[in-house]
């Protein structure tokens, strides 16, 4: 009998560490008064910052040149914008025995945001699968989720996100279209100034994140909303999406089966298409929710450190899977077998970690 393997550690998120001390900052001095407009202010431009750092870094010469495995990426768009809000949609029955109305709309949206980039192909490396494929297939997510997200959330969450009225559409294209159709433009000029100082690019980002995470829970706190929310039902949420992200993951990795992929593609397919992007989705969920934010957040916020620790351990039973497959005896036949071509995946996975956006 094999023995259960457990990794290390689980993956405790540092972001997610300063995203809950953020929380906790915003409960204890939450912006009041005339400072509330100043955070509000700032947390519009981070915003804004935000999506012109994504349409500047973001290659969208590396994604085209991945179309040629159209059926994955059609495969992984599928799982993240059809089956996932199909799930949030159901989930709509659990109102309001399981789930209150403010926290299903913070599921619904969690469903439509795109899938992440760096920890997709992470855990895809890790898991001895196609890292070139997965690297394409979060950039692709990623790319048209910017413009599908809002509008599916328009759609589909009606009043609670804004609906479709000139305002919140306005909204959409200022601060996260064109900021980011900008970043694209002028690429060509400031790829090189983002490439090098990439490290110190990334603390903005977070940075930027963070704030409009304590202006979103200040609004929340002033509002009082918070007391809507009980133990049993974060717990009732909880629930909800661990079994939403076991739905995901077995769909994802059986229906590319069935579809005929091979192990290396259905590996970039389940991590790919089983995750959500907290970096895209909290910028998006102010603009889309505004002081309502700090609850729709909430449901992404549980959701990324679920799937984070999920995934470790999943990633790691699909290492050893493989290794036990080859039998340990570099075998040319089974995925992973090849030293050499694991090798150049862990290369390809450390050249994208340091080039991806972070915290996704």
């Amino acid at each position: 009998m094999r023995r259960p393997h457990l990794p290390a550690r689980l993956p405790v998120d540092p972001f997610i560490a300063g995203l809950l001390a953020t929380v906790a900052v915003a409960a204890l001095f939450p912006a009041r008064g005339a400072a509330a407009p100043l955070a509000e202010a700032a947390s519009t431009g981070a915003v804004a910052l935000l999506f012109f750092l994504y349409g500047a870094r973001l290659s969208t010469r590396e994604a085209l040149d991945g179309v040629r495995h159209w059926r994955l990426h059609l495969t992984v768009l599928a799982c993240t914008f059809v089956l996932f809000p199909l799930l949030g949609l159901a989930a709509h029955a659990l109102v309001p025995t399981l789930l209150t109305a403010p926290l299903y709309s913070g599921l619904l949206f969690l469903c439509l945001v795109p899938s992440t980039i760096q920890s997709s192909i992470a855990f895809t490396s890790i898991a001895r699968g196609n890292v070139p494929a997965a690297i394409c297939a979060g950039s692709f997510s990623s790319l048209i989720g910017i413009f599908l997200t809002p509008l599916l959330a328009a759609g589909l969450l009606g009043n609670s996100a804004g609906g479709f009225s000139p305002d919140s559409l306005l909204k959409i294209v200022l601060q996260l279209l064109l900021p980011f159709l900008l970043g694209q433009a002028l690429r060509p000029w400031v790829g090189g100034f983002l490439v090098r100082n990439k490290k110190v690019l990334g603390r903005v980002d977070r940075g930027s994140i963070l704030l409009v995470v304590y202006t979103a829970f200040s609004a929340g706190m002033v509002a009082g909303i918070w007391h809507q929310v009980s133990v049993a039902r974060l717990g009732a949420l909880m629930l909800v999406e661990a079994v939403v992200l076991a739905v995901m993951l077995l769909v994802t990795w059986y229906g590319a089966k069935r579809l005929g992929f091979d192990r290396g593609d259905r590996i970039a397919i389940q991590f790919a298409g089983s995750k959500k992007s907290l970096a895209a989705g909290l910028p998006m969920a102010s603009v889309l929710f505004g002081a309502q934010a700090s609850l729709a957040v909430l449901p992404l916020m549980l959701f990324h450190q679920m799937q984070l620790m999920v995934c470790a351990v999943l990633a790691r039973r699909r290492a050893r899977d493989a290794r036990e497959d080859a039998g340990e005896s570099g075998d040319a036949g089974r995925t992973g077998a090849q030293p050499a071509a694991v090798e150049r995946v862990a290369e390809v996975s450390r050249a994208v970690r340091h080039r991806a956006p972070r915290a996704r």
